[in-house]
């Protein structure tokens, strides 16, 4: 079955069920028939009314030889029951086997009898009988005596035979149809499906996702094409991503080379020409070097935190304010001639440890950065939004919608050291964790950077039990 296609599948099922239901109902129609006919044949042999001559007069032949009954035509078989089990049968007509139920009539236990019996001959006719009670004809001995009257079965088994057959003809025609219609239906309900399909396999030869099925209605297969032009357009959204993210981070790996290429060439020059470079020159190459190659070592660390999968992240509770700190004291190694204020609340959020750091690191490096000599930084975290202000040049209001895109880099900073991706990777971690980021100018010039994250002045039990001595 589960080799079979789908439409073929569907086919069968529908066939399948229509044949259940076809056969619920037919041998329901055929068992109310039966009982209608049944209780039909017992009114009509109820309402058969033996009259006392009648009953005389058969009483009389079997009783004497001699006497004689003339036999009428009639489809019913009458016989006398008497109450040691003996009868007597109309003339023509077959004995009827006695049963229980005819002798419990004959002694008064039972108003009357209804039930199956046999004839008594070699046929073995299935006969239906009533047995109902019946005085002494006058002029006959007094002693308790019943009358069956009967009718054969076959006046019922026939016409249950011809409707059976009727049955179960109309139920194979009704099968075939369902089937019929059933493979028709499957075939107009999976033609989307079809397209869908190849669609997708037109996908997977091609690699263009660029093409698009056509959605129409709003039933499942509609709502299955609408996921599936969302899924191929995310996935060249993120190839496109890709191919940008390569592209950028190829132009920005070629500046730090092309300068460390020229530096070591210059070394190499002055060493295969025996012309020493002077001490001083030669201490100023040797630091472009090593600040190149400090470049390139953050840079290759951003594109590794960016190129990591965008599953859920290892969230733990931790002290945003006790990060912060950890940041400010590296901010104050790379700006020693920086006032750095800070005014730290407690505060705990979910959030990935290292993550987390490496992002309020990010923004402390670049107030440190935009700042200007001797200048100042302030440090806020008070319920949750911790706010980081300095007071250099800022960003222009043109700017600001591009501040966390990927090796976005200002005009104006171009000059300046780094990769254009750390607010990038702040705003992944601070999305990841729940909350908000974002840049505004200050008033009186600068820049405030906002980190919202959701969280919790007190600690959870289990964390604080943890940090107890």
């Amino acid at each position: 079955m589960k080799r079979l296609p789908l439409r073929s599948r569907l086919a069968i099922l529908t066939a399948a069920a229509v044949a259940v239901a076809v056969a619920a109902v037919a041998l329901s129609c055929w068992l109310i028939t039966r009982q209608q006919l049944t209780e039909q044949l017992d009114t009509n042999l109820r309402l058969v009314k033996v009259g006392n001559n009648l009953a005389r007069d058969l009483i009389r032949a079997c009783d004497s030889p001699s006497s004689q009954v003339v036999a009428q035509p009639t489809p019913y078989t009458i016989q006398i029951v008497y109450g040691d089990g003996q009868t007597c049968t109309y003339p023509g007509k077959a004995k009827l086997t006695v049963q229980e139920g005819d002798l419990a009539v004959v002694k008064g236990t039972q108003r009357s009898s209804v039930h199956n019996t046999t004839t008594a001959d070699s046929s073995r006719t299935e006969m239906r009988v009533v047995t109902s009670q019946l005085e002494s004809p006058p002029g006959m001995s007094a002693r308790g005596i019943a009358v069956s009257v009967a009718q054969p079965l076959s006046t019922i088994d026939d016409p249950l035979s011809t409707l059976a057959w009727v049955l179960l003809a109309v139920a194979g025609v009704g099968v075939l149809g369902a089937g019929g219609a059933g493979l028709l239906i499957a075939r107009a309900g999976l033609r989307p499906v079809d397209r869908l399909t190849e669609t997708v396999e037109h996908i997977a030869r091609t690699e263009d996702l660029s093409v698009r099925i056509p959605v129409e209605g709003e039933d499942e297969i509609a709502r299955l094409s609408e996921s599936f032009n969302a899924m191929t357009a995310a996935l060249a959204s993120s190839r496109d991503r890709q191919q940008q993210l390569i592209a950028d981070a190829g132009h920005e790996l070629r500046t730090p080379l092309t300068s460390l290429r020229t530096n070591i060439e210059l070394l190499e020059r002055s060493e295969a020409a025996g012309r020493p470079i002077p001490p001083a020159d030669r201490k100023a190459l040797l630091a472009s070097v090593k600040a190149q190659m400090t470049e390139l070592a953050a840079l290759i660390g951003d594109l590794q935190e960016l190129s990591r999968p965008d599953a859920a992240p290892t969230l733990q509770v931790v002290a945003l304010h006790e990060i912060a700190e950890a940041a400010l004291e590296r901010a104050r190694l790379r700006g020693p001639d920086l006032t750095i204020r800070a005014e730290l609340a407690p505060w705990f959020v979910r959030a990935e440890p290292v993550a987390l750091e490496r992002a309020v690191v990010n923004l402390l490096d670049n107030a440190v950065k935009f700042s200007p000599p001797a200048g100042s930084v302030e440090v806020r975290l008070d319920h949750g939004l911790l706010t980081v202000r300095d007071h250099g040049p800022g960003i222009p209001e043109d700017e600001l919608p591009h501040v966390f895109e990927r090796f976005w880099r200002s005009p104006s900073a171009r000059s300046l050291p780094g990769s254009g991706l750390g607010l990038s990777i702040v705003a992944r971690t601070v999305q990841q964790s729940g909350g908000e980021v974002s840049l505004r100018p200050a008033g009186g010039g600068g820049t405030v950077a906002s980190v919202r994250l959701p969280g919790a002045a007190t600690a959870p039990p289990a964390v604080a039990a943890r940090a107890a001595p």
